[in-house]
């Protein structure tokens, strides 16, 4: 064979390549990631359609639009606790006291700005500040004394919680002005439809645009990528689902901003973790801890920030609660503020054994925990089912996680 002939050989082959990373290549990427364990978010889509399935067929009212509105504004708080959650996850770590550091952090504001008279914006930012403390505290007793964030955790939640407790005094309870901003952005504030609709859009132009650098990129480079019609097709595909969910939001009271706030939350956690040396660290120390500080990486300056905005997170939460609730209670954060937010990371795909997770696993673990309890508070069913159901979900998911684990190490992925 010529070289001339060779190299054209050589170009063909190099088309088919190239083709192949068209629909047939994705679809076969795809059984193949699942079938060495890499699932994903899949088994959460599954579950949020099961639950969805299952609460409408016992009462209709579970896919009402002002339904769907009220669990969207009941998520926000927590799911915005379940994203510091990720953050911790993401190491190995935990943190036990975010449901206290929540209560804490409703209980400031309203003693700040209630009984103080305190501006509104500074009483919030005290909160959150107090959080950023908390969270260092934390984060110095792994880092110099080697305390497991488990103790630490787990006597912050008694602390913060004393502290609580303390602060609201004999009353116990603090209303919050009604007709407040914060009030009001908890409780009744939503998006117009035109702003809705633009940030339904705003995602697929995104992921078309990003798609269309990486293409060029790796051409560039003379490596293969998905075709510009795969690209386009899921760009299309997430348009129209965002876009058939705001119309049907849009019949009832709308897109609230309590919960648009968390999605924004979400997407810039997401940019950090996979955009940022910062979020390549934190992997890289979850995945393994002494390679990553072989490897040049500031350990204890990671863990540290982890915690930090894990409190932090928190403490925003419970502000969102006291928001939502118009009050600050002895009853803030307790109950199961903890058990949903950390079961809310964990079922929406962050690992328990560090290393993996996304910032999405807090949006969509968030709504698994929200739909279940909307749908059992619809069929006028007890907190003790909701509780148990919780817990045999998130032992599902964690087993699910172990065994996803050993299949990607059997594949040599791990």
């Amino acid at each position: 064979m010529t070289h001339e002939s060779r190299s054209a050989a050589l170009d063909r082959a190099d088309v088919r390549v190239r083709h192949d990373e068209g629909f047939a290549g994705m679809a076969r990427g795809f059984i193949d990631r699942i079938r060495t364990g890499d699932l994903g978010m899949l088994p959460v889509v599954v579950g949020l359609i099961l639950i969805a399935t299952v609460f409408t067929s016992l009462n209709p009212v579970f896919v009402a639009p002002n339904n769907l509105v009220n669990l969207l504004f009941d998520a926000a708080a927590v799911g915005c606790i379940s994203l510091g959650i990720v953050c911790v996850l993401l190491l190995g770590q935990i943190d036990l006291s975010v449901g206290s550091m929540s209560g804490l952090a409703s209980a400031l504001v309203g003693v700040l700005w209630v009984n103080m008279g305190t501006p509104l914006p500074l009483a919030v930012l005290g909160a959150l500040a107090t959080g950023a403390v908390v969270g260092f505290i934390y984060g110095t007793f792994l880092n110099r004394f080697g305390m497991p964030s488990f103790v630490s955790t787990l006597a912050g939640l008694l602390a913060l919680l004393g502290l609580q407790l303390y602060i609201l005094g004999p009353t116990g309870s603090i209303n919050l002005p009604y007709s407040s901003p914060l009030v009001r952005f908890g409780q009744i504030l939503v998006m117009p439809d035109w702003l809705s609709y633009v940030l339904a859009i705003v995602p697929g132009v995104v992921m078309v645009v990003l798609g269309l650098r990486t293409i060029r990129t790796r051409a560039a480079a003379n490596l293969s990528s998905p075709g510009i019609s795969v690209l386009l097709f899921k760009a299309g595909v997430l348009t129209a689902a965002l876009l058939i969910a705001v119309v049907y939001l849009n019949q009832g009271r709308g897109i609230p901003y309590m919960f648009g706030l968390f999605v924004v939350l979400v997407v810039v956690m997401n940019y950090a973790l996979t955009r940022t040396k910062w979020g390549r660290s934190m992997f890289a120390v979850g995945g393994n801890t002494e390679a990553a500080r072989r490897a040049g990486i500031n350990v204890n300056r990671i863990r540290l920030s982890a915690f930090v905005l894990c409190s932090t997170l928190a403490a925003l939460g419970g502000v969102l609660s006291a928001s939502r609730l118009a009050s600050a209670s002895q009853q803030a954060g307790t109950g199961d503020v903890n058990l949903n937010a950390i079961a809310a990371a964990v079922i929406g795909g962050t690992s328990l054994f560090g290393g993996r997770g996304s910032a999405w696993s807090a949006l969509l673990g968030i709504l698994v925990i929200q739909s279940i309890s909307n749908g059992l508070t619809l069929l006028n069913l007890s907190s003790s089912l909701r509780y148990m159901i919780t817990g045999a979900v998130l032992a599902i998911a964690v087993i699910v996680d172990s065994l996803a684990r050993q299949s990607r190490a059997s594949h040599g992925r791990a």
